[in-house]
């Protein structure tokens, strides 16, 4: 769940990308998987914090004004020297990234992980985005997936449908409606995903164009009273948490790190690293919030996970002998 931006070709006379960085002491490989896994930790903090919302002294429009007003306090400068590029972009586009990513997205997820647990947050929200924008590039006129891509497919809605199936016969009220929330959130994010194929901004430009409007719609909501909010009167510590959690990690790091992961790595292998993301939350939410893996997490998980990085397999192409 993450800005991901186009590469130009290479400069004359620029460095080259293999052996170490001078004064670094590190490769650009290492570099990059470091800010990838540092990426799939913040993934796994913003599904822990979706679970940890309810228990908390703050309410769902709190954590929404952390999570989108910090991106735009700590990048003001490098916004306000891009505003031209933002104000340039379509509007059609840019309701894609904000429905996608912005406050409807937020809401659905910290609903969603309400009304279920963490390792649902962290696998079905990011584990059912290839599918969502494979249905949305096929709609457009994109190419049907063949092969391990959709084997990848069929694999993450047998892992969804293992997670779901217990609470699906003992009708679960509470669980169904929070698995179709959190399956709506990752449609919207799907959404995003594919409106960032759209614009032409660099990773900090995507993320003012995010966190500007959907900042500006939850400070509305809550001064005309739409949305409860006591952000105030909540615990110091609370508010740190989410602070760091929503606003510095995923509002802010992610998207950076994430974008130079790509650039270092590639798309092929920061999605195969990328995927462990449901893994991490399901083994950190054991000690800090005290969930067990039930028997369909257990089964679930590692579908979603193996069919995310199937899905996100480009299929070889063929040399011929003569090339």
């Amino acid at each position: 769940m993450a800005v991901v931006t186009k590469k130009g070709p290479a400069r004359a006379g620029s460095a080259p990308r293999s052996g170490m960085r001078p004064g670094l002491g590190i490769s650009p490989q290492a570099a990059g998987l470091l800010a990838l896994l540092l990426t799939v930790a913040i993934w796994a903090g913003f599904a822990l914090s979706a679970r940890a919302l309810g228990s908390s002294t703050l309410l769902p429009a709190d954590a929404a004004l952390l999570r989108f007003g910090v991106p735009l306090v700590v990048l003001a400068p490098a916004l306000w020297r891009r505003r031209r590029r933002l104000a340039a972009v379509r509007p059609a586009t840019a309701a894609k990234i904000v429905c996608g990513a912005g406050v409807p997205f937020f809401l659905a997820a910290m609903f969603g992980g309400s009304l279920t647990s963490a390792a649902f947050v962290g696998a079905i929200v990011p584990g059912m985005v290839p599918l969502f924008v494979t249905a949305l590039l096929v709609a457009g006129g994109g190419a049907v997936p063949r092969g391990t891509q959709r084997a990848g497919l069929v694999m993450i809605v047998a892992g969804v449908a293992a997670l779901v199936c217990r609470y699906t016969v003992a009708l679960d009220g509470d669980v169904l409606l929070g698995t179709g929330t959190l399956l709506l959130a990752s449609g919207l994010w799907a959404l995003y995903t594919v409106g960032l194929r759209e614009v032409d901004l660099d990773p900090v430009g995507s993320i003012g164009l995010l966190c500007l409007p959907s900042f500006a719609v939850v400070a509305l909501l809550v001064l005309t009273g739409v949305l409860p909010a006591h952000l105030g009167r909540a615990e110091g510590g609370d508010v740190l948490t989410f602070l760091v959690v929503q606003g510095l990690g995923v509002g802010l790091c992610a998207g950076l790190l994430y974008a130079f992961a790509i650039r270092r790595l590639g798309p092929e292998r920061s999605s195969v690293v990328g995927s462990l993301s449901p893994v991490v939350v399901v083994l950190l939410a054991i000690p800090l919030l005290d969930e067990s893996p039930t028997l369909p997490v257990l089964v679930g998980v590692p579908l979603i996970t193996a069919g995310v990085v199937l899905a996100n397999r480009r299929p070889r192409t063929k040399v011929s002998a003569d090339a």
